[in-house]
């Protein structure tokens, strides 16, 4: 079973109905049909609510809080090894900290990350790492 990672740009693309929307659709609904897994850390869980609450207010943010927790999306701890993960891929590459939590996600479970953040170019070279662009 494939097995995917979604940082805070695919889902606030899908919350905000942006260009991508329709591919986290279908990956939602191939999901809900066990047709591969969905994964998040709890960090780009945080990101995506706080950016939705500046951008969109306190009440949007709350429905999309809400949905996160019902998405059939694992939504990942953090733990001190897992941070330490990320913190080693924020160190050696130039992306955001909560960029280097999904990338660590990524290749801990073996996944493909779904983002539209041009970011993820600095870790093209990286050892099981693996990305598709919205």
């Amino acid at each position: 079973m494939a097995h995917f990672v979604l940082d805070s740009y695919a889902m606030l693309a899908y919350f905000r109905n942006e260009d991508g929307r329709e591919k986290i659709e279908q990956l939602l609904n191939d999901a809900v049909a066990d047709k591969h897994e969905l994964y998040m850390s709890c960090l780009n869980a945080g990101e995506v609510y706080y950016m939705a609450y500046r951008k969109d207010g306190a009440d949007k943010a709350a429905l999309v809080w809400k949905a996160l927790q019902q998405f059939p999306l694992h939504i990942t701890e953090v733990d001190m090894a897992f941070t330490h993960k990320a913190a080693n891929l924020k160190a050696r590459y130039k992306l955001s900290y909560a960029d280097a939590f999904a990338a660590a996600l990524t290749i801990s479970k073996k996944a493909v990350l779904i983002t539209g953040d041009n970011e993820f170019e600095a870790l093209s070279k990286e050892a099981n790492f693996k990305v598709k662009y919205l």
